[in-house]
């Protein structure tokens, strides 16, 4: 979910996973995959700065929960999986 603010300046969060286009009319147009058609002040180009932020700060905690996950299993002694060998540094799947 990202924050955004419609034309007459209130707040709305939309979840991004229902975005299908962002066109740059005069005013930035998001069309939704549920039909609804969103105004907003931010440029196409800050919209998809905002999306490209919040995935990248997903995927950076799955990984760093991931790593965790492993180190404690290390710790603990336990087999990793099979395919899941990892390198010292504990982020890189050795090949």
């Amino acid at each position: 979910m990202i924050a955004l603010t419609r034309l007459d300046g209130g707040p709305m969060v939309i979840n991004i996973d229902l975005i299908e286009t962002i066109e740059p009319t005069p005013d930035t147009l998001i069309s939704m995959s549920n039909g609804d058609k969103l105004y907003v002040r931010e440029s196409p180009a800050e919209v998809v700065d905002r999306v490209v932020r919040f995935k990248r700060a997903i995927f950076d905690g799955v990984r760093a929960s991931n790593a965790a996950t492993e180190v404690a299993a290390y710790d603990s002694g336990a087999r990793m999986p099979a395919g899941r060998n990892f390198s010292s540094a504990g982020d890189e799947p050795c090949q």
